[in-house]
């Protein structure tokens, strides 16, 4: 693989540890900045929207921009926001910079696989796409954790300075190693992507991927004080427990795809999210025990992120069938759907918090999952109705967050 595909999955690792660490860091934010868990939580909905707005909007604004350039205007823009994050002097200047990062981090992964397929010749193209995407997995895994260790250990405004170097390096490798001219497909315009969102099937994929992440997102944006206060770990073990999560999730994703391409997207997709709900429901009764508590964590990982491969194959199965002219954006309007499900899953766990208790959100965000499980059983019934099979492969990529 070139070497200007390995500054591409370090930007992608830089701008997964900025989306996901702030969960492990929500406890030290809310102390020190003197706001309640809800509006640490906050912090995470808002990135999410940024992701969710700035990925079709953005992509289509930007779409005449030489590649280049818009990667590397995305990473500069992409650093300042984690400068001003380590400089932020309270709550509402916190808000702004998680939003600008945010908008960089939609538009990188709308452009991200065809700046990496235009990098390798036309067999190797969905390697180079796996790859970067690895970025987000590695985050997860190392990222995430050690983040939150340099953020406990000394405050959190440091992580934000870490993951700006981070910034700093890829853009340099970008730089450096991206070549100038690179193939730009036609820009996909608001027309198109709002043509996508009229097509019901559609919108029934984005719905299921929406839920499905939002109820994980109920409890998970609140593990870092649950796991403080209701399990008894000390802060610098909440590090730690990251760190089983993130290994659990890299298996997941290798399990939830094979499971995809064996037993066909909806039923493995029935599995995931049953598993999902049970291990949260589980979660209500664990997590006063810290042994439990991990061994439950580490069953979450496995199949928290293991629906992706499933969501984004179904989702190009519809797209190939209702709107193949668009299939990308299609695609991409998938990794949006995730987002909003982020937000509204912090956003609704941080309600509970403040009105109900910390130990609500797990059962709650069940409940939000199960309802993803039954539009996934409602869809595949509309599937056998209409005659398609369930193994039924797309011609496209298929792509991860």
């Amino acid at each position: 693989m070139p070497l200007a595909l390995w500054a591409l999955t370090l930007s992608a690792f830089a701008i997964g540890t900025t989306e996901f660490v702030i969960v492990g860091l929500i406890p030290t934010i809310a102390a020190d900045l003197q706001v309640s868990l809800p509006s640490a939580g906050l912090l995470v909905s808002l990135y999410a929207l940024g992701v969710a707005v700035g990925a079709p909007l953005l992509t289509a604004l930007s779409g005449r921009m030489p590649r280049k350039t818009l990667l590397l205007s995305l990473m500069a823009l992409f650093t300042l926001g984690n400068l001003v994050a380590w400089q932020a002097p309270g709550y509402q200047a916190l808000i702004m910079a998680r939003i600008l990062t945010g908008l960089a981090h939609g538009v990188f992964f709308s452009i991200g696989s065809t700046i990496a397929t235009g990098l390798v010749p036309r067999e190797k193209a969905a390697s180079a796409i796996a790859m970067m995407f690895s970025g987000l997995t590695v985050a997860l895994v190392s990222g995430v954790p050690l983040g939150t260790w340099i953020g406990q250990l000394f405050g959190w405004q440091s992580t934000f300075l870490a993951v700006s170097l981070l910034g700093v390096v890829a853009f340099i490798g970008s730089l450096l190693l991206v070549p100038r001219h690179i193939a730009r497909p036609a820009p996909a315009t608001l027309a198109s992507q709002f043509a996508v969102l009229a097509k019901p099937r559609l919108l029934l994929v984005y719905a299921m991927t929406a839920l499905g992440y939002g109820g994980s997102f109920t409890a998970f944006t609140y593990l870092a004080p649950m796991l403080q206060q209701v399990s008894g770990f000390p802060a610098a073990a909440v590090s730690l427990v990251m760190l089983a999560y993130g290994l659990s999730v890299a298996v997941g994703n290798v399990w939830g795809g094979r499971l995809a391409d064996r037993l066909g997207p909806v039923r493995a997709l029935q599995i995931i999210f049953a598993g999902l709900a049970a291990v949260l429901l589980l979660l209500t009764l664990t997590a006063a025990s810290k042994w439990l508590v991990v061994l439950t964590v580490l069953l979450w990982g496995a199949v928290a992120f293991g629906n992706v491969a499933g969501l984004q194959l179904y989702v190009v199965q519809q797209a190939e069938r209702a709107a193949p002219q668009a299939v990308d954006v299609a695609s991409g309007l998938n990794i949006a759907a995730f987002n909003v499900g982020i937000a509204f899953g912090a956003w609704a766990g941080g309600h509970i918090v403040a009105s109900l208790g910390i130990m609500h959100t797990p059962w709650i965000g069940a409940l939000i999952v199960l309802a993803a499980w039954l539009l996934t059983g409602w869809s595949g019934r509309l599937d056998r109705r209409a005659g398609h099979h369930p193994l039924a492969r797309p011609a496209s990529p298929v792509t991860a967050h």
